[in-house]
């Protein structure tokens, strides 16, 4: 059992980024049923869990606080909503015009690459817009609500701004004739990234932080204090944050619940239902 933890702080990472992906990119490449995704990404919750549980970044971010089961649904229905746009893209393509420049002739990993570089300049611009446009960050705050920092967290967002963000990445990809077994390997390497980014668990990649948006960058994001946590928006890479100017990494920072939610609307609703309608009370803006 002592050798686990140094495993999870060294080879968790790896293990979803090369592993479950790898895994996810060999199956879509070769035509598997979309079953067998769906059976990789459980794969990937379990790891989730059972390195946040061997190597905690917080214990107390592993217990639940009435929030469990709210992050289970939102996981769900967003989750099914990704999937669901997989799904859709058939029926888009017919209706869409479409370029058809896709480099079909790619070897298949390097197509996803492309395809993971350009949805991820797309729902960072969103993320960062849904900062800035209040509008946007009504719906965003449901994202920013949480108290506690764990792998479920990552889909814990306002369905139509989920939404909103899957559309930014993916339309531009559709109209340059996406392939919908690279959209079915994406939409696995999008669970998987927020899964990582949102972990509970103590895990190191190295440099390599500074170009990954994994957790040790995304906890300043989450910070709750107005224009503090305006910083680290890229979902899969920090490439955009470092051009555009909101890059931001202190290795000495340590954090708590205390350091997270939001200083301007600490009674946000935590339960699912009040969290879909909140944004849409004309005093539950978090403007």
């Amino acid at each position: 059992m002592q050798l686990l933890p140094p495993l999870v702080r060294y080879g968790y990472a790896p293990l979803m980024l090369l592993g479950i992906n790898g895994t996810a990119i060999w199956l879509a490449s070769n035509g598997a049923p979309k079953a067998w995704l769906l059976a990789v990404l459980v794969a990937a919750i379990a790891l989730s869990f059972a390195a946040e549980r061997i190597l905690p970044y917080n214990d107390a971010w592993n217990q639940p606080a009435g929030d469990a089961g709210r992050d289970v649904t939102h996981s769900a229905v967003n989750e099914t909503l990704i999937l669901a746009s997989v799904a859709a893209i058939p029926a888009l393509a017919a209706i869409v015009p479409s370029l058809d420049v896709w480099p079909h002739d790619w070897p298949f990993v390097a197509q996803v690459v492309v395809a993971v570089l350009a949805a991820d300049a797309g729902i960072t611009l969103v993320h960062l817009a849904s900062h800035k446009v209040g509008v946007l960050w009504r719906f965003h705050a449901v994202h920013h609500s949480v108290k506690r920092f764990y792998g479920l967290n990552g889909l814990m967002k306002h369905p139509l701004h989920q939404t909103l963000e899957m559309t930014a990445g993916v339309i531009p990809l559709l109209l340059i004739g996406l392939p919908v077994s690279v959209a079915s390997a994406l939409a696995l390497a999008v669970a998987v990234q927020l899964l990582l980014q949102h972990s509970n668990a103590d895990y190191r990649v190295g440099p390599v932080k500074h170009v990954l948006a994994l957790n040790e960058g995304h906890r300043f994001h989450h910070l709750k204090w107005a224009g503090i946590g305006d910083v680290n928006f890229g979902l899969f890479t920090l490439i955009w944050d470092r051009l555009l100017g909101t890059y931001s990494h202190d290795p000495a920072r340590r954090f708590t619940s205390d350091d997270l939610g939001m200083a301007a609307k600490p009674n946000y609703p935590i339960q699912y239902l009040p969290q879909l309608t909140e944004p849409f009370r004309p005093t539950g803006s978090c403007d």
